[in-house]
């Protein structure tokens, strides 16, 4: 079997189930429970017909607290003896796009070679509805490509640019620590997302097979303060993982990390970074951790060098 790598789904044996959400799956699959099985559920599953209700992350947190308190971490971790099935983006792509002719279009725009993309989120656990986004997920240097591809595509027109309205209500679920103006300044260039045929779409990046360990494990450090620093981003190659990572020449931090979708992408290498989060130890090195907190609130990345342009 292929490794269990983020953005992937898995179905335990109670037919619950959960989003894979780091790379260090190898005895227990780091996860969120996203969606629960339950008789007045108001989705029904195109994989197992059961209806299931979804679950956001609090009451995730709780359900497993009282019924799986063994899987309890920061995150759900659970024994790979307990999963009965993985739902891959990539291996379920052809299915998708045959029941769901939206995805089928936007795939077709982007042209990527087969098993290098896939949809995850609810079309990928078979529990879509009309209004669910398209949660698209592309692998490795694929996403890079497909990101450039984006570009033209909104410049040519056939992907129209994100409205005022959606950008409002992407700040709103976000809720950052930064004004509204400056999110959109920083968002618009990412190229991560966007709209298309009335549907919000994300342009995930996950890891190929190839660079699935390219960093060491993203462990819990000793958290020592809080900290706001402006710093060089030496290294952004990763800042569209999750968690987003920035290597930055600072005098006390090696590395800025993003646990919060709000500041991947935020800044690119060369850039000077401004961050407010909380400082953990790792051996020799001090991360900067930005995303303590599901809100993060009193915690953001900002990219000076776009601000001060």
């Amino acid at each position: 079997m292929k490794p269990i790598r983020l953005r992937d789904f898995v179905m335990t044996a109670d037919n619950c189930i959960y989003a894979v959400s780091g790379y260090e799956n190898d005895e227990r699959a780091e996860c969120v429970l996203r969606y629960v099985p339950t008789e007045d559920g108001d989705r029904v599953s195109r994989i197992n017909g059961l209806r299931y209700k979804k679950y956001d992350f609090a009451d995730a947190f709780a359900w497993v607290k009282e019924h799986k308190p063994e899987y309890l971490d920061l995150v759900h971790r659970v024994p790979l003896s307990d999963i009965v099935r993985v739902l891959k983006p990539d291996e379920q792509a052809p299915a998708i796009a045959e029941r769901n002719a939206r995805a089928a279009r936007l795939f077709s725009l982007f042209n990527l070679p087969a098993g290098s993309f896939g949809c995850t989120g609810s079309l990928v656990a078979g529990l879509e509805n009309e209004a669910s986004d398209i949660d698209m997920v592309v692998y490795g240097n694929a996403w890079f490509a497909a990101r450039e591809k984006l570009m033209k595509l909104v410049s040519d027109g056939k992907i129209p640019s994100m409205s005022e309205e959606m950008w409002q209500k992407v700040y709103k679920k976000r809720q950052p620590d930064i004004s509204f103006d400056d999110f959109v300044l920083h968002e618009a260039r990412k190229f991560n997302r966007g709209e298309f045929e009335g549907t919000y779409f994300d342009l995930l990046y996950s890891r190929g097979y190839d660079n699935l360990h390219s960093v060491p494990p993203i462990t819990l450090g000793t958290k020592t303060k809080k900290m706001t620093i402006e710093a060089k981003v030496t290294d952004a190659s990763l800042a569209f993982d999750s968690p987003g990572i920035y290597k930055v020449e600072h005098e006390e931090i090696d590395y800025v990390l993003s646990f919060t979708h709000t500041y991947i992408g935020q800044c690119f290498t060369g850039e000077t970074l401004e961050a407010k989060g909380v400082v953990e130890e790792h051996g020799n090195q001090n991360w900067l951790i930005v995303g303590t907190t599901r809100e993060a609130h009193g915690e953001y990345i900002v990219s000076r060098t776009l601000l001060d342009a």
